[in-house]
C-alpha cells in the first residue's frame, strides 16, 4: 500500500495542499519552507495508531492545536486527508479534521474514511453526538472500532522516519529512555535486534556498498561488548600487516549517515521518510541516491517501497531517472507555503522540454531572492563587540 494524494488544510506552514503522489516524492524548497512540517503530516498519522500514540498524545506532541495551525489560517480548523492505494488495487481515503476551542481538549471535527468510493466511516456520528467526549479519540486508533478499515491503520504503523544524528550514536548513554528513535538514540540496538539471518544479510549489503563509498573500509561488524553494550566495528586497511579496527565512536559523521541510510532504506516495507539524506556525505556518493532507491524499489518482490525525501542537492536531484512529477516544489508566500508536482509548474515545463536535467530546472526556484547579500556579513555596519 502507498499514498497516492495528500490534502492538507491549515496545517503548519500550509493553508491548503492537493497534490499527487508517485512511489517516490522529491520534496525541494528554500529554508523553512516547510519540508519537514509536509513530511510531519505522515508522521502524524503514523503516531495516531502506534503503541502509546492516538490523536491527543499526537497532537501534545506537536504543541498542541495552537502551534499546529497554520499562522495565515483562515479557518480555525486542521485537516489532513490522504488518499491510498493497496496491492490488491483497492483504492482508501482517510480524512480527521481536528479542533479545539480556547484551552479545552482537542476534539475531532470530523473522521471519515473510504472503501473505493464508498463511505464507510462518518463522524460525528449520532454516538458522537450523545457523548462528546468520543471525539477526543479516533475510531483508527481503538481496534474494537477501526476493524471495517484496518488496512489503513496497519499501513500507517508501518510509516518509517529516519534522520540519523551521529552524534547521539557515539554517546554512551544514547540509548537511556529511548525506543525507536529516528534520531539515532538506539539506532545501534535496533540493529542488535533484528533476527540474525536479517542482521546478517543487511551488514553484507550494507558492508559491500560502504566498501565503495568509504576509502581503506573492508568489513563491518556488530558485536556486544562485556555489558551488553551493542557496538560496529569496521576494519580498514592500511600500512599495518593487520589493518586496524574502529568502533563507531571514531567512524566519521559521513560514515555513520550513509550506515544510518542504507540501514533505512533496508528496514521496513512501509513509507519511508528521508530528511536531506545528503548531509555529511560526499557529491559522488549523493548522486547515486536516487538510483540506489530505485534499485530497491524494483528488487522487492510485493509492491514497491514508497520513499519521500527531503533535499537541498542538485547532486541528489542530478539522477537523470527522476521524472518531474517525482518532484515537490514548496514556495513560501503571504498565504502560507504553496506546493507544487514539478510538472505542473508552468516556469519550470519549458526547461524541461528543453532538455535541462531537473535540478537545472528546480533548484533555481528553491534559491532565496537576496542571498548574494550573505557575502557582506560581518562589514563595518557599527561596533557589534562594544568592550
Amino acid at each position: 500500500m502507498r499514498f497516492t494524494k495528500i490534502h492538507l488544510e491549515n496545517w503548519r506552514n500550509f493553508t491548503h495542499v492537493d497534490v499527487m503522489l508517485q512511489q517516490r516524492m522529491f520534496l525541494v524548497g528554500p529554508n523553512a519552507s516547510g519540508k519537514s512540517n509536509l513530511l510531519d503530516a505522515c508522521r502524524f498519522l503514523h503516531d495516531l495508531v502506534r503503541v502509546g500514540g492516538g490523536l491527543e498524545k499526537a497532537v501534545a506532541d506537536r504543541g498542541g492545536v495552537a502551534r499546529l495551525r497554520s499562522l495565515t489560517a483562515r479557518s480555525p480548523y486542521i485537516v489532513v486527508d490522504v488518499s491510498i492505494n493497496s496491492e490488491d488495487d483497492s483504492n482508501w481515503r482517510y480524512r480527521i479534521g481536528i479542533g479545539q476551542h480556547y484551552h479545552s481538549r482537542i476534539h475531532l471535527t470530523e473522521e471519515k474514511v473510504w472503501k473505493s468510493g464508498e463511505l464507510i466511516l462518518n463522524r460525528p456520528d449520532r454516538r458522537d453526538i450523545k457523548d462528546k467526549e468520543l471525539l477526543h479519540q479516533t475510531h483508527l486508533e481503538q481496534i474494537n472500532s477501526n476493524h471495517e478499515f484496518r488496512e489503513i491503520a496497519d499501513l500507517f504503523k508501518t510509516i518509517r522516519y529516519y534522520h540519523i544524528i551521529p552524534q547521539l550514536i557515539r554517546d554512551p548513554e544514547r540509548s537511556v529512555g529511548r525506543k525507536l528513535d529516528p534520531y539515532g538514540g538506539d539506532f545501534l540496538e535496533q540493529i542488535a535486534d533484528t533476527p540474525k539471518r536479517t542482521l546478517v544479510a543487511r551488514l553484507r549489503q550494507i558492508e559491500a556498498a560502504l566498501r565503495m563509498a568509504v576509502p581503506q573500509l573492508e568489513v563491518l561488524r556488530l558485536n556486544r561488548d562485556n555489558y551488553g553494550v551493542p557496538h560496529l566495528r569496521a576494519h580498514y586497511n592500511s600500512w599495518r600487516k593487520k589493518g586496524v579496527w574502529q568502533t563507531e565512536v571514531d567512524f566519521s559523521d559521513g560514515t555513520l549517515r550513509l550506515i544510518g541510510l542504507l540501514w533505512a532504506l533496508l528496514d521496513g516495507n512501509g513509507p519511508l521518510i528521508l530528511e536531506e539524506p545528503e548531509l555529511s556525505l560526499h557529491a559522488e556518493v549523493t548522486r547515486h541516491i536516487p538510483a540506489m532507491m530505485a534499485s530497491l524499489q524494483k528488487s522487492e518482490k510485493t509492491q514497491a517501497r514508497q520513499i519521500l525525501v527531503s533535499t537541498h542537492s542538485s547532486d541528489l536531484l542530478g539522477d537523470p531517472g527522476i521524472a518531474a512529477d517525482e518532484v515537490l516544489l514548496l514556495r513560501p508566500t503571504s498565504e502560507g507555503t504553496k506546493v507544487d508536482v514539478g510538472k505542473d509548474v508552468a516556469e519550470i515545463q519549458p526547461l524541461l522540454e528543453a532538455g535541462l536535467p531537473i535540478s537545472e530546472a528546480v533548484m533555481p526556484h528553491t534559491r532565496p531572492p537576496q542571498a548574494e547579500q550573505l557575502s557582506a556579513f560581518g562589514e563595518d555596519d557599527g561596533d557589534t563587540n562594544p568592550q
